[in-house]
């Protein structure tokens, strides 16, 4: 059976998601309820603004089957905002009323940590599962993580040191964007850990 990726589709940057799973051969399906969950082997959660993201979790109650998609296994990757709501914590110069997170990554994650839009940029990082040559990461208004847990392994930093890529076990994250390269090679590896799920309840 093939790998079905979801890729969580309420807002952000989800199309190019789906785009490069596309170019990589690997069926993707947009998820907005929770039955769009079934039988995906791993999930995506985009970029894009992680309080209205988050709100939208609660508002078409995906947030506890995300996360018995992570209790039964199945690799989540978060990418800039997605990061964000993945995290244990958030903390940010001017906080949101409300972010609702998932909880599930172990880290602390402070939000918009270069400024605003105009202080996007571009670098080139090693990124540890991946080797040479470096991945040339873009940040749009990106966090970067400030507290790492015992658990949680660094993947990629900028050159000063600071984590920008975090594993914990099947649970990624990254404050830079993949899907905005014509480099593959990040969604290939995240959709190597997932393996075919004919369904969620069978992993229960």
């Amino acid at each position: 059976m093939s790998r079905l990726i979801g890729v969580l589709a309420l807002q952000g940057d989800f199309a190019e998601h789906l785009h490069v799973l596309r170019r990589i051969g690997v069926e993707g399906r947009e998820v907005r309820r929770p039955a769009d969950l079934e039988g995906v082997a791993g999930l995506i959660i985009p970029g894009g603004e992680s309080t209205t993201i988050g709100r939208l979790l609660e508002r078409f109650e995906l947030v506890e089957p995300i996360r018995a998609l992570a209790q039964a296994g199945r690799p989540i990757w978060g990418t800039c905002a997605g990061l964000i709501v993945l995290a244990r914590e958030v903390v940010a110069e001017t906080r949101a009323r409300h972010q609702p997170l998932l909880g599930l990554l172990d880290v602390v994650i402070r939000r918009n940590a270069f400024g605003s839009q105009r202080e996007s940029f571009e670098c080139d990082l090693l990124v540890e599962p991946l080797g040479l040559p470096l991945l040339r990461a873009v940040f749009i208004r990106a966090p970067v993580v400030e507290v790492v847990g015992p658990t949680v392994e660094v993947l990629a930093r900028l050159p000063d040191g600071t984590p920008v890529a975090v594993r914990q076990g099947p649970l990624i994250g990254t404050a830079f964007h993949p899907e905005l390269t014509d480099d593959l090679r990040f969604h290939r590896w995240f959709c190597s850990l997932a393996t075919p799920a004919a369904s969620l309840q069978s992993t229960a």
